[in-house]
Formats: C-alpha cells, structure tokens, sequence
C-alpha cells in the first residue's frame, strides 16, 4: 500500500475553514487532499524465477511409476532443458516436483534429509502414510511465500510395505494431501496429462506399458502446453521417470526411454 499525496494538499490535521467537502466521510477527506490509499500489485516475483512444469504418476501391477518432463520456464521463456523434477526420497518411495524450481528442490532435499535422520533416529522407516502426511506439512510451512507466487506443489508415491500395494499422493498449495486411487499429474500441462491418462490408464498395467503410457502423457501435454517439454530425440532429452515397487526405487535409464519415446513419435499423426 501507497500513499500519495497531493502537491497543493500536504497538511494532514482537521477539516479547515472554507474546506468542501461533498460526502462526509474519512474517505472523502483523504481523496479530496490526495491522501487515498492505493493497492498497487507489482509483477508476480514468480514471472522471472524458473518454473517446473509438468509431472505425473500412475500405478501398475507391481507399484507405482512417476515420471515428469525435463523443461523449466521462465515466463515465456525457456530456463533450462534439462532440470530434473522426480526424485528418490528414500528407499520405498519418490517424490515429484512442480512450481517454483528452485524452492521446490530446495524442499526436496530438506524431505529427503528429514526421512533419513528419521531412520537413524528411530531404527525404522517411517510409515507411507507419515511421509505424506510430514510432506503436506512442509508444503503448508511454505504458505507465506506461496501468497508472493512461489507456489511448490509435489506429487508423492511409495510402496506401501502395509498394504503390499503403490500409493500415490497429490497436494494443493496450502498442505493438503489428497490420496489418488489410479493416477494423477500436476502442473502447467497437468490437466492434458491427466486427460490421456483418464483414457489410457487401466488396471494391473504392465511396467512397458505404464512406462509407454506416461511418455506419451507428457508427449500430449507438450503438444498443448508450451512450458511443457517433450521427448528431443535429437538433444538426447527425455523425461525423468521413477519406479517404485517391493523391491525398492528404480530409475529408468535414457537408452529404455528413447526406444519408447521413438516409438510414440513414429505412432502419432
């Protein structure tokens, strides 16, 4: 909030002799002397930051699969090509991130430093259910900035060692933690991610297919979404996508990912 004052009206004090006013309110005095408050948004801080975009996660047979595109942006224009949005958070689970990138992995860290010391602490693990619950709590931590524009919103997934099954969790910007039954996404080309999920997505998939599944999700949301990043063959660009099953956390390496990525690209009109 600014206050401006008029050139002719500095003297701030009692209505004085001969002074008209038309409504007789505290307002109208400040307005008529040129003292009326003014809300003025500047530009969002996030317009010039690097943003994550596009993540999402799906189960399968075995777990669960996470899998973001590689593409940061900075308003309009392209930040990075090759940041990384899916992460291990510890053995049995993975975390993705979409927003402000640098607070976003800055957060990241912090999670996955909170769930070791939690082990070394207690001598176990902590349960699925806690380590969404404590990432929804660092989410709401984060509330304060997130009203500046520096909005962090992560997908979390893990193999639930209770349930013998993959879970996945989706947020919203102030803490809260939703359970997701089949898939999610999150981020700028969210909504066309989740579209084609909502149309591909079907029980016990197997992991090639979940893995053709959610490239061609982000493939679709690139087509639409500008801040979103497909597949680039010719850069050696693809996206960053986790496993998560029994046996624990498996990153899927670039050669698996560029015959798939090869062959939704040849398969689309």
């Amino acid at each position: 909030m600014t206050l401006k004052p008029s050139a002719a009206t500095t003297g701030i004090g009692p209505l004085r002799i001969g002074e008209a006013i038309e409504v007789g309110s505290f307002l109208s005095v400040l307005e008529h002397r040129g003292l009326a408050p003014e809300w003025k948004l500047d530009a969002p801080v996030a317009n010039v930051l690097p943003e994550a975009t596009t993540v999402l996660a799906l189960q399968w047979s075995d777990g669960v699969l996470m899998a973001g595109d590689r593409r940061a942006t900075a308003g309009n224009i392209i930040a990075h090509r090759r940041v990384r949005k899916v992460y291990a958070s510890d053995e049995y689970s993975a975390v993705a991130i979409s927003g402000t990138a640098g607070m976003a992995i800055e957060l990241i860290k912090l999670f996955q430093t909170e769930l070791e010391h939690y082990e070394k602490i207690e001598g176990a693990r902590l349960s699925l259910e806690g380590k969404a619950n404590y990432l929804a709590r660092m989410i709401r931590g984060n509330l304060a900035l997130a009203f500046q524009g520096l909005v962090v919103i992560p997908l979390f997934c893990g193999y639930d060692e209770d349930q013998g099954a993959g879970r996945l969790f989706s947020f919203d910007v102030v803490g809260g933690r939703y359970d997701e039954l089949s898939y999610a996404a999150t981020g700028s080309g969210g909504a066309e991610a989740k579209s084609f999920l909502k149309s591909e997505w079907k029980e016990d998939l197997t992991r090639e297919d979940a893995l053709s599944i959610a490239v061609e999700a982000l493939v679709s949301a690139a087509e639409e979404d500008a801040a979103t990043g497909g597949p680039d063959i010719k850069r050696g660009i693809y996206p960053n996508v986790i496993t998560v099953t029994a046996e624990g956390v498996e990153e899927i390496d670039d050669a698996e990912l560029a015959a798939i990525a090869e062959n939704i690209e040849g398969a689309r009109p």
